[in-house]
């Protein structure tokens, strides 16, 4: 039987019970929109992330949208990101009327690259940046990307955004769980921002996500934004909002697997140990490398190689699943052409986007599974 990629019905299986009572109480009260599980998430949410407010919404999409209305974020102004990701990150910049500017990676984290960050932020306050050419751009933002898991460098970027006054937005879609410094995600700079897309770590059974902060204006301003820009009632509207709540039922399902996430968290950090400890033996495989001051939600393990196509081919001979993310970095996206960028503008991205692929990642992975992954891939490397 082919392997999963992700076991979503293994932890299904183990909480079933709760999750169908959860279910049937929504289905008994009928609040289908804004009932009391989702304000019981949301406390739930604040208190593991660590800060003052969580809201939850209709995706990790509107969540990193959220932050950026709320900062009033518009045209003629520069939201420094990566363009290692995927493209929801860039896209809310761009719905937003505002320009995004990409930023190189770290070769080894694959998160945004602090040092071409500082430089990058300093042409478009020059206005030497070849995005100023056409248009004068205001540097209003960062949005850094805590890829497959691991955060990005914020005591480094939380710092270069107060010397030149950014705001500071979280992308942890991909990491909510994780530590910084013994700080859970979702805390480590002005809004975190995380999606609970039924594959990620702390995944519901549709979309949703949900936004973090400690500033009390700004949790009101997401909150109102949220809702169609609501004001003191519904049907008054103070500013420019979306509909981003996120569902009763999607909350019924949360609360369950909340409260064996941080189970499934160690789990994740076995498995992740179990591939690394295996692959680091393989020549020519780079395995995920954690930095000391971090924990990783291990969304995804991705490696490394020049053999790709042909391990990955031999994974798939043997009914095991892979994933590549991603194969093309955002700067040379269709959806992006107008920003002319070029093929070797982001020679990092550009480099790892050839050579990274995503293996079998989830709590309910075996020993006698990885082991066979592993050797697959050892065969294939040679």
């Amino acid at each position: 039987m082919k392997m999963p990629f992700i076991d979503l019905k293994s932890q299904f299986k183990s909480i079933e019970s709760d999750i169908r009572k959860r279910i049937d109480a929504v289905l008994e009260h009928g609040q289908y929109i804004m009932g009391p599980e989702v304000h019981e998430l949301n406390e739930k949410l604040a208190e593991f992330a660590g800060v003052k407010h969580a809201i939850s919404c209709s995706s990790g999409t509107d969540a990193l949208l959220l932050g950026l209305m709320a900062k009033n974020i518009g045209p003629g102004d520069a939201v420094f990101t990566t363009p290692f990701t995927f493209v929801a990150t860039a896209e809310v910049v761009a719905l937003t009327g505002a320009t995004p500017v990409f930023v190189d990676i770290d070769p080894v984290t694959f998160n945004i690259d602090v040092e071409e960050l500082r430089k990058v932020i300093a042409d478009v306050e020059n206005g030497t940046h070849p995005l100023c050419k056409d248009s004068e751009l205001k540097a209003r933002a960062i949005i850094p990307v805590d890829l497959f898991g691991i955060p990005a460098e914020y005591d480094a970027i939380n710092a270069i955004a107060e010397e030149h006054g950014l705001f500071v937005l979280e992308d942890g879609a991909q990491s909510f769980g994780a530590t910084y410094h013994g700080k859970r995600t979702g805390s480590l700079s002005h809004v975190g921002a995380t999606s609970f897309f039924p594959a990620k770590p702390l995944g519901g059974y549709g979309d949703g996500g949900a936004v973090f902060t400690d500033d009390d204006e700004t949790a009101k301003l997401m909150q109102s934004v949220m809702i169609h820009g609501m004001g003191e009632d519904r049907y008054q509207n103070v500013r420019l909002g979306i509909n981003g709540r996120l569902d009763s039922l999607q909350a019924a399902v949360l609360l369950p697997k909340l409260e064996i996430f941080p189970d499934e968290l160690v789990k994740r950090q076995q498995v992740a140990d179990a591939y690394s400890e295996r692959l680091s033996q393989i020549p020519g495989v780079t395995p995920p490398s954690l930095p000391e001051h971090c924990t990783s939600a291990w969304a995804q393990y991705s490696v490394l190689s020049e053999k790709r196509d042909a391990i990955q081919s031999a994974l798939r001979e043997a009914d095991i699943p892979t994933a590549t993310y991603y194969p093309i970095p955002l700067h040379l996206q269709k959806m992006f052409a107008d920003l002319n960028y070029k093929q070797g503008d982001m020679p990092v991205s550009e480099r790892c986007a050839a050579q990274i692929f995503s293996l079998p990642m989830h709590p309910y992975l075996k020993e006698e599974q990885i082991d066979d992954v592993c050797q697959v891939i050892a065969k294939a490397a040679k």
